[in-house]
């Protein structure tokens, strides 16, 4: 096992905002990584915990309820996750497998 999930060896990370997680996970295990054990900068970290923190601002939680103009800020925050995924990728620099799990509530 590795220190940053429970495979063997990490080889593949998912890039998905979550209500109280760290917007990295292990697309295999599902594990939810540290980010600051990941090894990228601490601007694109800054950059991942900004937008995880406009996760799910489509839904009113009290009522949970999806509010006005919900499918269009929810595609919003969707192209912006597939841009930063790009900078995860290039950070990372080929040594693990990145993929983009877009937010599906409007769906």
């Amino acid at each position: 096992m590795n220190l940053l999930c429970n495979c063997k060896a990490l080889t593949n990370i998912k890039v998905a905002a979550d209500v109280g997680a760290d917007p990295l996970w292990c697309a295999i295990c599902g594990y939810n990584l540290d980010m600051d054990k990941v090894e990228v900068s601490d601007s694109l970290k800054e950059t991942l915990r900004l937008w995880i923190d406009e996760y799910g601002n489509w839904v009113d939680w009290e009522s949970d309820i999806l509010i006005d103009r919900a499918v269009h800020i929810e595609k919003q925050h969707n192209e912006l996750g597939l841009k930063i995924t790009e900078k995860v990728k290039d950070e990372l620099n080929g040594k693990y497998n990145i993929v983009f799990a877009p937010s599906l509530m409007t769906k």
